[in-house]
């Protein structure tokens, strides 16, 4: 099972390349969306109040909610994705 495991590690398979890029595209895409929508600028002239609070108060308390979770699931499905680098085949006999 080891040597199973440690062989399929080291081959490089193109399906598993693209799959990563395209991993990486998505997370790239995700990262943009979060950065891009943290400043709310289509409620910069509005004065609508709700809770006691203006409404762009709820947008940056929601959109760090948001943004809070996606970075977990960064953590958890995405954290390397995109740096991985080719490791050369180590010659162990000296």
């Amino acid at each position: 099972m080891l040597v199973q495991l440690q062989a399929s590690t080291t081959m490089w398979d193109g399906s598993n390349w693209t799959r990563s890029r395209f991993e990486a595209l998505g997370w790239a895409l995700a990262a943009l969306a979060v950065a891009a929508l943290a400043v709310p600028w289509f409620l910069w002239r509005d004065s609508t109040v709700a809770a006691g609070l203006p409404l762009w108060v709820w947008w940056h308390v929601g959109w760090m909610g948001l943004a809070s979770v996606a970075f977990y699931a960064f953590t958890r499905y995405g954290w390397g994705v995109g740096v991985e680098a080719e490791t050369p085949e180590v010659n162990r006999d000296g």
